[in-house]
């Protein structure tokens, strides 16, 4: 096997195991930043926070392709959303017409919900969207789709060099304009490091 190989293997493995390892009401998540050679239009210039689910699939959210449709396009009719006044994000190319909601919460919600920073819940559960969008209050953004990855799907991506990792931070993903963040996470993914 070539270092290459090799680099990738330890990268892919350095990347399962803190998703993996930890239980699930633990922060569990990741960035990923398409690389330029990444040409899938799914995925193209894009930033994804990832988390991995019990069965070892990995799913998350596309955080910088804002759309032009409004929420009252995308759910049935009645749903109230007068509450919600950000953009709607394209979460990915699985099942664009669900609802996902990345979200702040001082405790985990009663529906099911991943826990991928702290304090911070990525969820398509209705009970946990209708309560947001019934409080004025709440902060949180609203994606259409999501993006998943089988079992292992994932790090053989990152083995054929198609991603770079970043931990993620609330900072990133609730940022309001999302114009640059590839770019700007790129130059940091790609930044030597220093030497020890």
């Amino acid at each position: 096997m070539g270092r290459f190989a090799i680099a990738c293997a330890l990268l892919a493995a350095a990347v399962a195991s803190p998703l993996l390892g930890q239980p699930a009401d633990k922060p569990n998540s990741l960035l990923l930043v398409a690389k330029p050679s990444l040409l899938d239009p799914n995925f193209s210039r894009t930033v994804v926070l990832v988390t991995q689910a019990e069965d070892a699939s990995t799913v998350g959210v596309i955080l910088n392709r804002p759309m032009k449709a409004k929420l009252s396009e995308l759910v049935p009719e009645g749903v109230p959303t007068a509450n919600y006044r950000d953009a709607v994000y394209l979460g990915g190319p699985v099942m664009r017409r669900a609802i996902v909601a990345l979200f702040r919460a001082d405790a985990a919600p009663a529906a099911p919900a991943f826990h991928v920073l702290p304090g911070v819940y990525l969820s398509m559960h209705p009970d946990n969207i209708q309560a947001l969008l019934a409080d004025p209050r709440r902060r949180y953004r609203i994606y259409a789709g999501f993006s998943g990855w089988a079992p292992r799907q994932l790090e053989s991506e990152l083995m054929r060099d198609g991603w770079h990792v970043l931990p993620a931070d609330r900072e990133i993903v609730f940022r309001r304009n999302t114009e640059s963040l590839w770019e700007e996470l790129l130059k940091r993914a790609t930044r030597p490091r220093p030497q020890t």
